[in-house]
């Protein structure tokens, strides 16, 4: 992009050094408050690029729009959208990001804890990389790539369509949301408000690819109400909760259906929690396959896994309850093609080779595209997320904000 100089970086440096970790247990929108420490700096550095309506509503979710500087009348409005929350998974707080200037294919050890080493046998994309300048943390944390790598890229991409006004397109919404991580990134989007045709997620991971496919989520509460007693007069009587749980556990396969034995299009169930005492336990769980059909396979599995523990203990009795989480946004998507042809012609058009991918999770896009904002995950160049070992380049980054302004345009274009 001409002699631009990209500020994507300078704004990711300060964006990761906000600890903006959401929190799964909390019953608060947003689930802590201080996610919303990033959403007044994004509204105030939109409004400082001239960026006259960016507001952050009640519940942390920042909306802002770039007008149209076309003449076409139908020119449909595109929204790019990450989240600011970080995973629960790993610490956020005090991130020190180092840059790596032009890596030279060595393992990186962080300097914080030398443990912490990033193997290039671990991460085969950073073969990719020699040459490159690396963001990583120091070993003590997460660096928060996902998704303020997403963040900086957006934010980047507006201010060079700002200030380029011979960049033609149409009307440009923007929309940043807490509580993805916790799966609650749309529980209050004002779809009506956001007014956009359709979407991009900037979450994905490797260099030119596009996600157009996700898995279908659920999530399932056990409740294991057993039979208490005192344990100086337990025989014969008690049936503990506890041990209930860990037979329903015990009874789970080892070496399939689980996320550590499943790639590619495999689902899984898989655990996430459990808490309780004797007398009342509660295992937490995620499900995940890539069809409907495969979903309600796994719960019934579980389901039965559960029934036949249960007849071990006949006093005792169990809850199994089933909360639908996201679903595959392909079956939203192959509705409207464009919507990823555009992306994929835009990537193409930065050099990249263009690649479709399906994802083994799910992004805001998932739930945006069935509440009527069909909505696909553009890279961000993320990598190792949830993990101390998190890392993305900063040419990876560069190539997404070039992308971001080619989507821009090919809409406009194609219009």
């Amino acid at each position: 992009m001409d002699n631009y100089q990209y500020t994507a970086v300078d704004r990711f440096l300060r964006y990761v050094q906000i600890d903006t970790q959401s929190d799964p247990q909390s019953t608060t929108n947003p689930s802590t408050g201080k996610q919303k420490n990033l959403s007044r700096v994004l509204v105030q550095e939109l409004l400082d690029m001239g960026v006259a309506d960016a507001e952050m509503d009640e519940w942390g979710y920042v909306y802002a729009t770039i007008p149209a500087n076309t003449d076409k009348p139908n020119v449909p409005t595109i929204c790019f959208c990450s989240h600011v929350d970080t995973s629960p998974d790993v610490t956020g707080e005090g991130v020190k990001p180092l840059i790596h200037q032009q890596w030279q294919g060595e393992d990186i050890v962080l300097p914080d804890d030398t443990t912490q080493i990033i193997r290039v046998a671990d991460h085969p994309d950073l073969t990719h990389q020699v040459g490159n300048d690396i963001i990583t943390a120091s070993g003590t944390t997460l660096l928060g790539a996902d998704n303020k790598a997403g963040l900086a890229e957006i934010m980047d991409a507006a201010h060079y369509i700002l200030t380029h006004p011979d960049i033609k397109h149409g009307r440009i919404r923007l929309l940043f949301t807490p509580d993805e991580e916790v799966g609650r990134g749309t529980e209050k989007v004002d779809i009506q408000k956001l007014g956009a045709d359709f979407g991009y997620t900037i979450d994905g991971e490797a260099l030119g690819t596009l996600e157009d496919e996700t898995f279908s989520a659920d999530a399932v509460k056990i409740t294991i109400q057993g039979v208490s007693t005192h344990p100086g007069f337990a025989k014969g009587k008690l049936e503990n909760a506890l041990k209930i749980a860990a037979d329903l556990l015990a009874a789970l396969p080892k070496n399939a259906l689980s996320p550590e034995t499943t790639d590619a299009k495999e689902g899984f169930v898989h655990p996430t929690r459990m808490e309780g005492n004797q007398d009342k336990a509660v295992l937490e769980f995620i499900i995940r396959d890539f069809t409907e059909a495969g979903l309600q396979e796994k719960e019934t599995y579980l389901q039965n896994q559960l029934t036949d523990v249960l007849t071990n203990y006949p006093g005792s009795s169990a809850q199994f309850v089933v909360k639908e989480q996201y679903r595959n946004m392909k079956d939203v998507l192959d509705q409207h093609p464009a919507v990823v042809e555009n992306a994929l012609e835009a990537i193409r058009r930065v050099g990249l080779s263009a690649q479709r991918r399906s994802i083994r999770g799910g992004t805001d896009g998932s739930r945006l595209s069935f509440m009527g904002l069909p909505c696909p995950n553009i890279f961000a160049g993320e990598h190792a997320f949830h993990s101390r070992q998190e890392w993305v380049s900063v040419q990876d980054m560069e190539k997404a904000v070039a992308v971001i302004v080619q989507v821009a345009q090919v809409w406009e274009e194609r219009s």
